[in-house]
């Protein structure tokens, strides 16, 4: 089929690529401005973590500010005859406790000593019951450590000789921090206890209790002592922090597009894998480019050393470096994820584990990149979607994949063309079969590619595809127009559905009315070859409705086109064929004519009388009211001839429904009957099928049949004869038990007449009058006495016979 001149010329190859990846990634800036916030969030979040660290920095320096020891000390201050502080004093101490402990209790001397020690303790003579003896160091240390946390320092007395007297202190060394002050064991409780002793011991040697000891200390001079290093301790969890924070954007932002069906509704359209990744790729290295940019400015605002004495370049080339490599780990994980809100769970366990995978190697990190990436891609094809499709594991060693064409050729055209050949008819099913072939008929089409496998895949569990045949279904096929034609063909479509006026506001705010047409507008964009419309009218008014259904009519030319609907005046008007489904399965498909004489209830025939015109009273009419007499006629000749009476009757005419079963009587009846008009004042005669309506209702009734089959539900059946019998919901024919005689050795049946109420649900609506069992009808169990006395003495209903209708039909067949 030639190609009409309005049509666009047809893009392939490297400028179809190019087409598609420009169109995607002005997607991407689109919705990155869309959500300017999560945008911001992502660039700034190196802001935010590198804060944390300035913050930590500044705490840490806070806390030591009080300790000499980090501070320039160029004159220091002397510290003389500091006195033995109480054991409170310490930060941490449990009470009660002592200020200090002693052994060599064994001599009078050392006694002595210590003594003088508590009471000469400048500005604090220290009491008996803060000090405590013991004999031998080891002592000590079996208390020390049975009382943790109670004494601040101990002394260790030895007197060898009348002249010599040695000792030794025993002290906590670890230096302690509390609110910002520093404890430094050394001059707070050391010092002190060295200087008492030495004191009393020269005053004893020297037997001079009043001998003068003044005794000053002064630390060196010394620069500061650099403090702890935030950016060297906790930087690295916060640099990686900074690259996890983009990751669980980077892998939600794929997720949302897979969990929305947002790319398999793009690859529908004839979207190329490549331009996918590639857009994907190039606007998350763009990110990544900015957001490894800002988090090293932030580094140098906030003057950090490892900012400040590093080069730029390697600094900006490590940021990037491993965040550029994280993108092509977010593609591979998207891969196993379906659910978008898992996407920060995942993160996060990256992020704990993100140590075992740290390096200083720059080939690791570019190459690592590439393997997730490829990685990304092939376990994107090979792990079955959310319909179980799939490529094959070696799907790349195929020509098939890399050209995008499939076995036969393609072309433009009819739908024969595009399947290559035209089916055998024998595969085809014809128009009055009630079902669809069976499974093994549509996986050989799909084999013979006779037809797409995409859709035998849904339908009948195939799970293999074939590359291009997806391009030519869905809801809107790529057309693949040139740029220049794009606006021409969005405003043609919008004037078709009237949705002109509404062409500037966003789709979001559209009424659910509009958003169905505009639905419409998008699925026949592109001339696709098969449509798929799900209750496209929904919501709209009349007037719309009509106008949508003009639409659709004449977008059936050249294409099919399967639509969805619950309503009947829609599938009559607009379906060439009909398929029903009812408890989820699928019951019948034909023409409508087909559907409504196989099942519907038979033919309908309206009888007008004379004189029913506007504004008159028909002949046979006295103050509106009908003349028995004369409508009567008309009954008994129905009755009489066809055996039905009246469904609707008025003031103006009679409505009959004829079942299927007197088809072969209607050519005589309607004839005798029009020779009769006159006589029985009939002034119109009208003949039709059943609606569309009425063949869903039987349908669905003979599914609620099958169904309450299977479930096998007990219903009460009240008999004419006043007794009650238990029957399984659906049954057809049921025998009595308890009803066989001389005259009816087999007993007594019924036929149930089923029905569906408001909700669906099958019940009741009569029986026939009870006769005589057939006696070649076999039934399920034989009639037992038990049964006959239960029944006709009125107690407890008991079960009923259920008899094959199959074999009632075959019976009555013959």
């Amino acid at each position: 089929m030639e190609p009409s001149a309005s049509q666009p010329a047809t893009i392939r190859g490297l400028r179809l690529l190019h087409q598609q990846y420009s169109a995607l990634t002005l997607k991407n800036l689109l919705l990155t401005w869309r959500h300017k916030r999560s945008a911001a969030l992502q660039l700034l979040s190196s802001l935010f973590f590198l804060f944390l660290i300035f913050c930590i920095q500044k705490a840490t320096q806070s806390r030591f500010s009080s300790t000499t020891r980090y501070k320039n000390v160029v004159d220091p201050d002397p510290l003389v005859s500091p006195p033995i502080p109480p054991c409170e004093d310490k930060f941490f101490v449990r009470t009660p406790c002592i200020d200090f402990a002693w052994s060599g209790n064994a001599s009078r001397r050392v006694g002595g000593i210590v003594s003088k020690i508590m009471v000469n303790n400048p500005g604090r003579p220290i009491p008996p019951e803060k000090v405590k003896s013991f004999s031998t160091p080891d002592e000590v240390d079996a208390w020390l450590e049975s009382n943790p946390m109670r004494c601040p320092g101990a002394l260790h007395f030895v007197e060898r000789n009348s002249t010599v007297i040695s000792y030794g202190i025993q002290t906590n060394s670890t230096p302690v921090a509390k609110r910002g002050n520093y404890e430094d064991p050394t001059f707070k409780f050391q010092v002190p206890l060295q200087i008492a002793a030495e004191r009393e011991i020269a005053r004893s040697l020297l037997g001079d209790p009043n001998f003068s000891w003044v005794v000053g200390l002064k630390e060196f001079a010394h620069p500061a002592v650099d403090t702890f290093s935030a950016v060297g301790t906790a930087g690295p969890t916060f640099f990686l922090a900074i690259a996890m924070f983009g990751f669980v954007f980077q892998v939600s932002s794929l997720i949302t597009e897979k969990e929305l069906k947002l790319r398999q509704a793009m690859s529908i359209m004839g979207l190329y894998d490549t331009a996918y990744w590639m857009s994907w790729l190039t606007w998350e290295a763009f990110l990544t480019l900015l957001s490894s940019l800002f988090s090293v400015l932030f580094g140098m605002m906030f003057q950090f050393d490892f900012f400040l004495n590093n080069n730029f370049g390697v600094l900006f080339l490590v940021f990037f470096l491993f965040q550029f490599n994280m993108i092509g780990f977010a593609f591979m994980i998207s891969t196993f994820i379906s659910k978008s809100s898992s996407a920060t769970t995942v993160g996060f366990s990256v992020f704990i584990i993100g140590f075992l995978t740290q390096d200083d190697i720059y080939k690791w990190l570019i190459s690592t990149f590439f393997l997730w990436f490829f990685l990304a891609i092939y376990l994107d094809n090979i792990i079955p979607n959310s319909y179980g499709v799939r490529k094959p594991f070696f799907y790349f060693l195929k020509p098939s994949y890399w050209t995008g064409k499939g076995g036969n050729k393609v072309e433009e055209g009819g739908i024969c063309s595009c399947i290559g050949s035209i089916p055998p008819l024998d595969d085809v099913p014809p128009d009055d079969e009630d079902v669809f072939a069976e499974e093994t008929v549509v996986k050989r089409q799909a084999t013979e590619n006779m037809l797409d496998p995409s859709i035998a895949v849904q339908i009948r569990g195939v799970t293999k595809t074939y590359p291009g045949t997806t391009k030519m279904v869905g809801c809107c096929k790529c057309k693949k127009s040139a740029a220049y034609h794009a606006v021409r063909v969005a405003a043609k479509s919008l004037a078709e559905v009237k949705l002109t006026e509404a062409a500037k506001m966003r789709a979001g705010s559209y009424s659910g009315g509009m958003k169905r047409r505009l639905s419409v507008a998008i699925a026949l964009i592109g001339d696709p070859k098969l449509v798929f419309l799900d209750e496209p009218t929904t919501g709209m008014d009349p007037i719309t409705r009509r106008h949508v259904w003009d639409i659709i009519e004449d977008a059936k030319k050249g294409r099919a086109i399967i639509l969805t609907t619950h309503s009947m005046e829609e599938a009559d008007i607009l379906s060439d064929r009909i398929a029903i489904m009812a408890k989820g399965k699928l019951r019948c498909i034909g023409t409508s004519i087909r559907l409504k004489s196989k099942f519907g209830t038979g033919y309908i025939t309206n009888v007008s009388f004379l004189g029913n015109t506007p504004g008159q009273t028909p002949n046979n009419y006295s103050n509106g009211i009908p003349n028995e007499p004369h409508l009567e006629p008309v009954k008994e000749f129905f009755k009489n001839r066809l055996g039905v009476v009246p469904k609707e009757e008025n003031k103006a005419f009679l409505t009959f429904v004829i079942p299927h079963e007197k088809e072969g009587l209607l050519t005589e009846f309607f004839a005798e009957l029009q020779d009769r008009e006159r006589e029985l004042g009939i002034s119109d005669i009208q003949l039709g099928l059943t609606t569309l309506e009425e063949v869903f209702l039987n349908i669905a009734r003979q599914a609620e049949l099958e169904n309450a089959s299977i479930e096998g539900s007990l219903v009460t059946l009240d008999l004419l004869s006043g007794n009650s019998i238990q029957i399984p919901r659906g049954a057809r024919f049921i025998g009595i038990p308890g009803t066989e005689s001389a005259e009816n050795p087999r007993g007594l049946m019924v036929e149930v007449y089923w029905e569906q109420d408001d909700s669906g649900s099958l019940c009741i609506s009569g029986h026939s009058p009870e006769t005589p069992i057939p006696p070649n009808i076999q039934l399920q169990a034989p009639l037992n006495s038990a049964s006959r006395r239960g029944f006709l003495s009125g107690n407890a209903p008991v079960l009923g016979l259920v008899i094959d209708p199959h074999s009632m039909q075959t019976l009555n067949g013959r």
